[in-house]
């Protein structure tokens, strides 16, 4: 069954309108995508520190604390500033294996205050090969906008 991401992105604003600092909103939201999106282990956030990505809010197992950029899925997104659905994360040039049940991966790039650059990404892993489609895409950028147009401290 696909997600209603309209419904997640209403309660997503609801998260928002309680308190819209960053911290508890992307918390909130990975157990949002969590709990929402059937056959995934992994959904969360890597925010940009000092050039490189560092770990934020997510639900699943440990992970990857610091990912360059160009480095693995996430690394490609934010250095490249695009959605990156990998079918196969096997078959990805410098895939990061922080998981190894994990098999496709979406990363959504994130843009937090006016200046435009990659200020994070919202990540998603599946033990499915396949698992995303073009649908989960334009659910997920649709999310990742909400969270760009009303989350505060990050710029």
């Amino acid at each position: 069954m696909k997600p209603d991401y309209d419904l997640m992105a209403r309660q997503l604003e609801a998260f928002i309108d309680e308190d819209p600092d960053y911290l508890p909103v992307l918390a909130n939201a990975s157990a949002l995508l969590m709990e929402s999106m059937d056959r995934i282990n992994w959904a969360g956030f890597y925010l940009m520190r000092g050039g490189r990505l560092v770990l934020g809010p997510f639900q699943g197992k440990p992970a990857c604390i610091h990912i360059g950029p160009g480095r693995g899925v996430c690394g490609t997104a934010a250095a490249e500033d695009r959605i990156v659905r990998v079918e196969d994360v096997h078959a990805f040039p410098g895939h990061i294996a922080c998981d190894a049940a994990s098999n496709s991966e979406i990363v959504i790039p994130l843009h937090f205050g006016i200046t435009g650059e990659v200020t994070g990404v919202l990540d998603i892993d599946s033990p499915e090969t396949g698992r995303f489609d073009e649908r989960d895409e334009r659910g997920l950028a649709a999310f990742a906008k909400v969270l760009e147009a009303r989350t505060e401290g990050m710029a």
